[in-house]
């Protein structure tokens, strides 16, 4: 059984330094210098518990993107205890580092960790006909056919025949639908902040293939 209780993904420079010059390790046990549990920024270790929040803040302004290293810390029960919610963001007073590497290897390594299935930034969210697939900031979730799809801020959502869409800021909405005429299933595409789509909206498709609001009691049309 493992130690660890909870999973937490963070980003250091190249040279595996962070915020203020502290400088992770690559592998082990990593504490907090000065640790504050109050409800502040920084006097801390930070990151995305279970790879849920911002993805935003895992941004380093001065460095690459392309650069930057991703870890993904495991935290134990006193670890998970003292976490404080930072409204995107957890810090915590310890963790142990178990993965470093880039950020989609990352979040496979993290998703695979979690012991229930979040919605991890950059993450990549797949259901059948009928399922609910989920991502977060910068995902990708595909659902099947009378799915429903949802992605956060900058993500993608797309559901099949009779599905619905939901994404954040900044996200698309693709929503399958089948062509009488040409007798094979198209795509209708929409983003979100154009032509009066919504962030954080449920959509589907209206009888005459146009994206509506779909109501939680209302029956998709064919």
């Amino acid at each position: 059984m493992s130690k660890y209780v909870a999973f937490a993904l963070r980003t250091c420079k190249s040279d595996m330094t962070a915020h203020g010059g502290f400088k992770w390790p690559k592998r082990g046990r990593v504490e907090a210098p000065d640790w504050n549990p109050e409800l502040i920024c920084g006097y801390g270790l930070h990151g995305l518990l279970h790879g849920v929040g911002n993805a935003s803040d895992l941004y380093v302004h001065d460095e690459d993107e392309s650069q930057l290293n991703y870890l993904v810390v495991g935290l134990t029960q006193d670890d998970f205890d003292a976490v404080v919610d930072l409204n995107g963001k957890v810090k915590f007073p310890g963790c142990n580092v178990l993965f470093v590497g880039s950020r989609d290897d990352a979040v496979k390594y993290i998703q695979k960790k979690n012991a229930k299935e979040y919605p991890v930034v950059y993450g990549t969210a797949t259901a059948g006909d009928d399922g609910t697939a989920t991502a977060g900031d910068d995902g990708t979730a595909t659902a099947g056919n009378r799915g429903t799809a949802t992605a956060g801020n900058r993500g993608t959502a797309t559901a099949g025949w009779r599905g619905t869409a939901t994404a954040g800021r900044g996200g698309a909405l693709i929503i399958e639908y089948w062509c009488e005429e040409e007798s094979l299933y198209k795509k209708k595409i929409a983003l979100v902040g154009e032509n009066s789509i919504l962030a954080d909206t449920p959509y589907r498709l209206d009888k005459n293939k146009e994206f509506m609001v779909a109501e939680s009691d209302e029956k998709a049309s064919e």
